[in-house]
């Protein structure tokens, strides 16, 4: 029984306690957290390292009149036990139960649904101008961690927020990670800042240079101000800060509440932005998270013991087949070059940066950056490989357009996480990337029916003299052997799996469940040749038109939104033609907000399993 936390019901209950029992409950909250990720999954050591910082902001506080904002929300699992939701939190990330993420539906306390970093220092200036412009009082406070420092939206925004001087907390949570360790100059000079108090020591030893100066020493020392002001913008940590108009505090230890609340306090009473820089410990009170943060971000149920999975994957994901495929192509290929946006273990390209360092580049939290990037080295004859979860793809979307496909340049796009995401929500789903690419111009894009056929398409798509995006799921792959040898598939080239009087086309992880539906509605008398499409863009238009003018039916199935997707092509293609009397039905995901939960869940709720394609093709049939 967990005696604090069970008498926590709002953040009001909090300011009830005082020194001693507020680092008690932290204790308390951190097993809570441990003891239901290890059943559920989800993001495990970013939430342990924010334990302190959360009790400190909800003490400080008074939510939800004031407005705390979580960047990402990958640490929002401390807020929401504090937040009356304790009793609900055993259904974290499951179907119909607790988002892991900020979201404003489940609760007055979420004032912005999150999921993708560097978009909370927008929308907090947003408000602090919504708030004054309503003459109200309220705080605007944004928890920002040093990992989205390195997204262009953040820095945006500090550049308006130092511009305008509206009164704005920022706390910047810093732990030298996003989900992955971070990478470039920010992170660096944030280093500096953590590593050691430069300016006072610097200011100590110029103060004792000058005493051995004589005559002029002294008075110097008493006019002090042009000697600290010299030294302050040569050294001060918080100088990038302080010179874009933001007031910089720090650094604070982020796991000491007492001083934690002091300086939010005294924050409350400035009239302008300040930053506050806390310096928190990924995975801690967990020895396993701490000491294996980047496993722990986004953990599948575990032994609470060993920290080990509950259930090892005996077949390799297609992440892991797409890091073995680049690994062989990087050495084939000397010109061969990854690029990852913070995710070089999540998009299986970690052992390609141990392999090739000098072709691996992490740019961090920065998608539009990844794609411009990768257009430099396209131009130049290099062969460039971006990989980035479909989700977050759709962040660098004008990039693609105008960067990539107006100058058609052959930049290979591997979009892991593409159709339905497990557990992460709404935000994670990777179901609009072939609505935003099929329309630009040169691009190629396609999917594969399995985890060999994945190999052979990243194979192609290097061979291939236009951008080539080529999506493929989350998890497990299907347990195929692998071929040894690479092929080459030509742009358009389907390839039919079962013969059959009407056509069922289907991408991707549509195949399989299609063919599993066909055969069984063969023995109910509806004959269906089954196709695996592999492209979206070129369609095999031989093929389609063949059917088109032998059959009556053309059903097409994907793991993606139905407006504009593939089954729209398909249609438009046969529109072109205006030649045939044809029956078509589209099968996909409709436009909604996708709900939370396992795969098979999601599957099952939009008919796109087995079970699901025979119902849905039974009935169209019947009609």
């Amino acid at each position: 029984m967990n005696q604090l936390l069970d008498r926590i019901q709002s953040p009001k209950d909090l300011k009830e306690l005082k020194g001693r029992d507020l680092s008690k409950l932290a204790k308390e909250m951190r097993k809570l957290i441990i003891d239901t990720v290890s059943k559920t999954g989800g993001h495990l050591s970013s939430n342990l390292g924010v334990v302190e910082l959360t009790l400190a902001l909800h003490y400080a506080f008074d939510a939800p009149r004031d407005k705390i904002i979580w960047d990402v929300g990958h640490q929002c699992y401390p807020h929401k036990i504090l937040t009356g939701r304790q009793n609900m939190f055993g259904s974290l990330r499951q179907y119909n139960g607790m988002s892991g993420f900020p979201c404003r539906r489940e609760s007055e306390y979420d004032v912005y649904d999150t999921g993708h970093a560097s978009t909370a220092l927008s929308a907090a200036l947003g408000m602090s101008i919504a708030r004054d412009k309503k003459k109200d009082d309220y705080n605007v406070v944004a928890v920002v961690g040093d990992g989205s420092l390195t997204g262009g939206i953040a820095w945006e925004a500090l550049n308006q927020i130092g511009h305008l001087k509206e009164k704005l907390i920022i706390v910047l949570n810093y732990n030298e990670m996003s989900i992955s360790h971070n990478v470039g100059a920010m992170s660096k000079y944030l280093s500096y800042i953590v590593s050691e108090q430069h300016y006072l020591k610097i200011k100590d030893l110029v103060k004792s240079i000058l005493r051995t100066i004589p005559a002029v020493g002294k008075p110097m020392i008493k006019v002090g101000g042009a000697v600290e002001e010299a030294v302050k913008k040569t050294f001060f940590p918080g100088l990038v800060f302080e010179e874009l108009g933001v007031k910089y505090v720090g650094p604070v230890s982020g796991h000491n509440i007492g001083s934690l609340i002091e300086v939010f306090n005294r924050a409350k009473s400035y009239s302008g932005p300040v930053l506050i820089h806390c310096v928190t410990q990924k995975g801690r009170g967990y020895a396993p998270a701490k000491k294996n943060p980047e496993r722990f971000h986004s953990a599948s149920p575990f032994d609470i013991g060993t920290g080990e999975p509950l259930v090892k994957n005996q077949r390799p994901t297609f992440s892991q087949v797409f890091g073995q495929t680049m690994l062989k192509l990087g050495e084939k290929n000397e010109k061969v070059m990854a690029i990852t946006a913070a995710m070089p273990d999540g998009t299986g390209l970690a052992d390609f940066g141990n392999r090739f360092p000098e072709r691996f580049f992490d740019v961090g939290i920065a998608e539009q950056h990844a794609v411009e990037f990768a257009a430099g080295l396209g131009v130049s004859g290099y062969k460039p490989v971006v990989a980035i979860y479909s989700t977050f793809l759709q962040r660098a979307y004008d990039q693609l357009y105008h960067d990539i496909c107006l100058m058609d340049i052959p930049v290979v796009f591997a979009l892991d996480r593409a159709g339905i995401v497990p557990d992460d929500g709404p935000t994670h789903q990777g179901v609009n990337d072939i609505v935003y690419l099929r329309h630009l111009p040169y691009m190629i894009v396609m999917a594969p029916k399995d985890e060999n056929e994945l190999q052979h398409m990243i194979h192609s798509a290097l061979s291939y003299a236009h951008p080539t995006a080529v999506r493929f799921p989350k998890g497990k792959g299907l347990g195929v052997r692998l071929d040894r040898k690479f092929k080459v598939i030509r742009p358009g080239e389907s390839e039919l799996l079962k013969e059959g009087q009407n056509l069922l086309l289907a991408l991707g992880s549509m195949v399989h469940p299609a063919l599993a539906a066909a055969e069984k509605l063969e023995k109910e008398g509806i004959s269906l040749a089954v196709v695996n499409a592999r492209f979206v863009k070129p369609l095999d238009e031989k093929m389609i038109l063949r059917f088109a003018r032998n059959s009556g039916v053309i059903i097409t199935a994907e793991e993606g939104i139905t407006a504009g997707g593939f089954g729209s092509a398909v249609r438009e293609l046969l529109d072109r033609k205006n030649k045939f009397d044809i029956r078509f039905k589209s099968i996909g995901i409709p436009l909604e907000i996708y709900p939370m939960g396992k795969v098979e869940h999601i599957k099952k709720k939009f008919m796109l399993d087995e079970e699901g394609l025979c119902k849905q093709i039974k009935a169209f049939f019947k009609e």
